[in-house]
This record gives structure tokens, sequence and C-alpha cells, in this order.
């Protein structure tokens, strides 16, 4: 998601500023873990992902 997606996401806005601060590699182990517990959540609740904060209220 750091280097393949060219769409910008607050999930990606979020990792690029980790691995400005804390290192390229971290920023991958941190946002793999985000990313299994957002994916864990949208599969319990049955919702889709928003792409950006905004959408993420109107959407529960």
């Amino acid at each position: 998601m750091l280097t393949r997606v060219k769409k910008w996401s607050w999930l990606k806005v979020w990792a690029m500023n980790l691995a400005r601060r804390s290192g390229q590699r971290r920023a991958i182990v941190a946002l793999s873990r985000r990313l299994a517990v957002v994916m864990h959540r949208m599969w319990c609740d049955n919702s889709d992902f928003c792409w950006s904060k905004n959408n993420r209220s109107a959407a529960r």
C-alpha cells in the first residue's frame, strides 16, 4: 500500500508519516497490522473501506 497503491487514503497518509518518523520497515509492519485490524472490523461489520475519514462517520 505504501509503494504500489496510487490513490491516497487516510491509512496511506498515516503510514507515510510513520515512515518519515520511524523508517520504512517499521512503517510496513505497522501498516500490515493496522490493515489486519481494519479488515477484521470490515469483515465483522460487513462494511466497505472508506478512503477518507469524512466518509467513515457517514458509513456507520
